[in-house]
């Protein structure tokens, strides 16, 4: 397996979609990555990409810009108006899914494949969850996540707005579900105890971005502390500068080494002007003073009050902390249980202890990001489809990862890794139009030809012109090669001449 695919939280087969991109096949492309994601121009833009930090590429230049390639197939998509496929027969099974997000739309997607009708029962006013209303349109525009699921509702997923599931059993009942997937996610920002004598003053991130999504924005004032170093508190951070905040601040508690946010959305948001507070915790907001209480790190790393305080200047402290799971909806479920953490327990078919109801993406316990999500949503639909035929689940088959190490790269030569175009900061600054621009077909399929096919032959003819037996056949280009084991000596030169670890050695059995 390359180890590309292996890091995909979605499960995507990365490398054949890259293979057939750059080939110019972008339509067939676009089919095999929709096979695992039904969001690629959602993920090209908001993923943090772990496959490339796993490429191989990097050891040799730079990682293949895969996000950037996966933006232009789902972009293309939308331009020439490809459809999504059903690839299973009508089954007569009805499922439920609470919940319009990343996790329950992607489930949604795959069960309509598998040829079940999926009905979405989902609480807000538009349809996307966090997508829509947690992650800034400078980061994912409106408009191309409405497409992708339009494009899902088009196969005959039936998405039903303000509609909040007060009680599951009932909901199923009522409907005649065979199986309910709960995907209600983790959108209510946790709180601590602040001293305030203003309340209003205080507010969650989730609250702030929701606002700013739905028009509904704060209001600020001009001095805006966040509380927290996630990637939410650099959103909220970047988020109050666009809505009108002269000065941002990120306040945490530890130092840069324990931020969880990704370094690249923490250099972004500095440079649009945003400042971070190291070793800092918040105690109480007066009027309009902050005091807050500097900290020092022990032995262990651990973040110890140090007894020093000052006063910042705020207007309005946001509370970028985490999110925790709604449990109310699930209170009435018999069997059901939760982790200390609040995330519902699940076992490995991701049903909770109640038979036929499944829950995961953010209220299971995992990463909480839209690409986890999305193959918590794919695992799901197949576990459900799976128990809704009486069949047991596959077990996952994880073959070995090709590393660096195991390739044999004489004949590739440096390849720079192409460049997405930013918005300029004065621009950045003043609204919410998208900041990275993404790749014309040119470039998308340069980017898609750095790949080096790991563990996947690709048919450079290295082997057959190196074996002195002559014992390696061309079948015929895509059909790769035969091997005449009658005339192979285990040499194992073909074994080191191919340069992505497509052809492995194993012991010849004993003959009895």
């Amino acid at each position: 397996m390359a180890p590309c695919s292996n890091a995909c939280p979605a499960g995507e087969n990365i490398q054949a979609w890259l293979a057939l991109a750059q080939a110019g096949r972008y339509r067939e492309a676009w089919q095999t990555l929709v096979a695992d994601n039904p969001l690629p121009s959602v993920h090209g833009r908001v993923c943090y990409h772990p496959c490339e930090s796993s490429c191989n590429r990097a050891a040799v230049d730079s990682a293949v810009s895969i996000h950037a390639v996966e933006r232009f197939l789902g972009d293309r998509a939308h331009e020439e108006g490809w459809t999504l496929p059903i690839v299973a027969p009508a089954s007569s099974k009805r499922v439920l899914v609470v919940g319009a997000g990343p996790s329950g739309l992607s489930a949604a997607y795959h069960l309509i494949r598998l040829g079940h009708e999926v009905e979405i029962h989902e609480a807000g006013s538009l349809p996307g969850g966090m997508m829509q209303f947690g992650i800034p349109a400078y980061r994912l525009p409106r408009d191309h996540l409405l497409k992708e699921i339009r494009a899902i509702e088009a196969m005959g997923v039936r998405i039903i707005l303000n509609h909040k599931v007060e009680d599951v059993l009932a909901e199923q009942a009522s409907g005649g579900f065979d199986a309910v997937f709960l995907a209600i996610g983790a959108q209510i920002g946790k709180r601590i105890d602040i001293p305030a004598e203003d309340a209003s003053r205080l507010l969650t991130a989730v609250s702030l971005l929701r606002g700013a999504a739905s028009g509904e924005a704060p209001k600020l004032g001009r001095r805006v502390v966040v509380y927290g170093a996630g990637n939410t508190a650099m959103d909220a951070a970047r988020s109050a500068k666009r809505l009108g905040a002269e000065e941002a601040l990120v306040v945490f508690v530890s130092d840069r080494a324990h931020m969880e946010a990704r370094a690249f959305e923490a250099e972004e948001a500095v440079e649009e002007g945003v400042k971070i507070k190291w070793l800092t915790r918040i105690n109480a907001l007066e009027g309009a003073d902050l005091t807050v209480e500097r900290m020092a790190l022990d032995a262990e790393g651990r973040p110890q009050p140090t007894g020093e305080f000052e006063t910042l200047p705020a207007d309005a402290v946001v509370l970028a902390l985490g999110q925790q799971v709604e449990r109310a909806l699930l209170d009435n479920i018999p069997g059901a249980t939760f982790q200390p953490d609040g995330a519902v327990v699940v076992d490995r078919n991701m049903m909770t202890g109640h038979a036929g109801i499944f829950a995961g993406g953010d209220m299971a316990p995992g990463a909480r990001t839209v690409t986890a999500a999305v193959g918590h949503g794919k695992t799901a639909a197949r576990r459900i489809d799976a128990w809704l035929r009486a069949h047991p689940a596959p077990e996952a088959q994880t073959p070995p990862v090709v590393s660096f190490d195991m390739l044999h790269l004489p004949v590739y030569s440096d390849a720079a890794r192409s460049v997405q175009t930013e918005l300029p900061l004065a621009e950045r600054r003043t609204g919410f139009a998208e900041v990275q621009a993404g790749l014309g077909e040119n470039d998308a399929r340069y980017e898609a030809k750095r790949c080096l096919s790991c563990g996947a032959c690709f048919e450079c003819d290295q082997c057959y012109a190196a074996c002195p037996e002559q014992a390696i056949e061309k079948l015929g280009p895509g059909l790769r090669y035969r091997f005449l084991y009658d005339r192979c000596t285990g040499c194992a030169v073909c074994f080191e001449t191919c340069p992505v670890h497509a052809i492995e050695m194993i012991p010849e059995p004993e003959r009895g």
